[in-house]
């Protein structure tokens, strides 16, 4: 768990991250910690998630620069005030801060080169230093030092990937159901039409189930709080008070309800909804009606915007009159998360999304059958070749070696081997 002089820091990189545990306590300051062992806790979902809590885990060990996260605000945080605070920390902290950067440039150049194979690009060479550019969080210019451009480069991108973070979810959320519908709707077309009608009454039968529940409170009203207090803390509900009852829920102790403690107090409201032993029930839907919940109740007590609800925030809440007296609550089975149209147009995103497959899937088969064709030319020749000199090779040994020609007697002097040039013959007198 992070410690409590992580409150600026954490709150800036953090803000947007769901069911998060954070530990925010101003009021004291965890003393400096001698071993530098590589912190352990939950994912924030990012992929250099590893390295953004390593490299503020190891910062809040720097006695200085606690200090200044203790006290300075988000908004300094952002616009890189912070940052510039890294020129004062100790020696061994810069060096372990040059470790994880080092450790972090080659993971990414691991995953740079597993993507170049995986596109069939395996073998060819790899500009590192121009791919390195897309990713945000470091200063890929210089792959070996931590400096203050790494730590901004570094905060900037967290803070903008977090805020964005919700948003995505209900994004891919929202795709999921559509994928959904158009399954069921592909999957009735290959029924004949006694098995689509079948099909059709059980999916109405089990969404008048799914919706028949009971009465869903309005996420952190005051009926929604008694019946938690009474349900899950055993308590007289006409004897509920608010600051009891924070402290309560505060499961941390910090003085403030983060992400991961408002989410729990939804959980009786959702079982009213979802059973995962149930057909109609799906939990990716509960999850989604759970992050809904959640983001009403932080526009509504979260007035700071620092994504936490403080106890002051808190009581403020439970004075108001929409408290006391809330409108209603629509959960999903009343509020779709799609229209027609858009089902329509994602359908059609799909179909090009497979055609362009199937293109390029049809070029990678053209581009083999033209290497296999290619191959096979290869090897033809080859066969050729080899056959050409297995040819010559046998010509040589069935060649018969030319006999040199033994000159006659009559070509010979006497006492001489040498024969005699034609010339001489004509001038020896004849004997009879």
């Amino acid at each position: 768990m992070w410690g409590p002089s992580h409150c600026c820091l954490i709150l800036c990189l953090w803000a947007c991250l769901d069911a998060l545990p954070v530990a925010v306590d101003k009021r004291k300051v965890s003393p400096p910690v001698e071993e530098l062992e590589p912190p352990k806790s939950e994912d924030t979902g990012l992929h250099y998630d590893r390295y953004l809590r390593e490299v503020i885990d190891f910062l809040e060990k720097d006695p200085h620069f606690r200090e200044k996260l203790h006290n300075t605000d988000m908004e300094e945080i952002k616009q890189g005030k912070l940052a510039k605070e890294l020129d004062f920390v100790s020696h061994h902290v810069r060096t372990k801060l040059d470790e994880l950067k080092r450790q972090e440039v080659n993971r990414l150049r691991t995953l740079i080169k597993v993507k170049q194979d995986m596109n069939g690009e395996k073998g060819t060479s790899v500009d590192h230093q121009a791919l390195l550019k897309q990713f945000e969080h470091l200063n890929h210019m210089n792959p070996h030092t931590f400096e203050v451009e790494d730590l901004d480069r570094l905060i900037q991108s967290a803070t903008n990937d977090l805020e964005n973070f919700d948003k995505d979810r209900h994004e891919e959320f929202k795709k999921y159901e559509m994928m959904k519908e158009l399954e069921r709707r592909e999957h009735l077309k290959t029924l004949d039409e006694e098995a689509r009608k079948k099909e059709e009454e059980h999916y109405e039968e089990m969404k008048k189930k799914h919706a028949d529940h009971p009465k869903i409170n309005h996420p952190g009203s005051q009926d929604q709080l008694k019946e938690v207090w009474q349900e899950s803390d055993g308590l007289d509900p006409s004897e509920f008070e608010p600051k009891t009852f924070f402290k309560l829920h505060d499961t941390n102790g910090d003085g403030y309800f983060d992400e991961q403690e408002l989410e729990a107090l939804f959980t009786k409201e959702l079982e009213k909804i979802y059973d995962p032993a149930r057909e109609e029930d799906d939990m990716q839907e509960m999850e989604e009606d759970r992050l809904r919940m959640r983001e009403h109740v932080m526009n509504e007590i979260d007035t700071n915007r620092d994504r936490l609800v403080s106890l002051n925030e808190f009581i403020t809440a439970t004075d108001r009159k929409e408290f006391q007296e809330p409108g209603g609550w629509e959960t999903l089975d009343q509020n779709p998360v799609y229209t027609e149209e858009e089902l329509r147009e994602f359908e059609e995103h799909l179909a090009r999304e497979e055609h362009d497959l199937n293109l390029k899937t049809n070029d990678l088969l053209k581009q083999r059958e033209e290497l296999e064709r290619q191959q096979d030319q290869l090897n033809a020749n080859k066969m050729e070749l080899q056959q050409a000199v297995q040819h010559m090779e046998r010509l040589k040994k069935t060649e018969t070696p030319v006999q040199a020609k033994v000159p006659s007697a009559v070509e010979m002097l006497p006492g001489d081997t040498r024969p005699m040039s034609q010339g001489h013959q004509q001038d020896l007198p004849a004997h009879f």
